[in-house]
């Protein structure tokens, strides 16, 4: 299972069921896959074919929705 959080300019933002406890999330583009700490820091920790532009425009948009992200992190695992 992997429920999408949010969706923006291209890229959807999501987690998988059963992966590691470390918040973070995945972010999925028609032409890659990044993945994002969200803990302590936003911080990038995979990246599969993105961009420098798009892993630049990926981590301002989870900056900007970090809290939002934590939430649903929370809500979906029960946390």
């Amino acid at each position: 299972m992997a429920p999408t959080v949010h969706r923006e300019r291209g890229y959807r933002l999501f987690f998988f069921s059963r992966e590691e406890s470390r918040k973070h999330v995945h972010v999925a583009a028609a032409d890659g896959e990044a993945k994002y700490w969200l803990e302590p820091e936003v911080a990038l920790a995979h990246n599969f074919r993105l961009s420098s532009r798009q892993l630049r425009e990926v981590e301002a948009i989870v900056r900007t929705h970090k809290d939002e992200l934590k939430q649903a992190w929370d809500q979906h695992f029960g946390s």
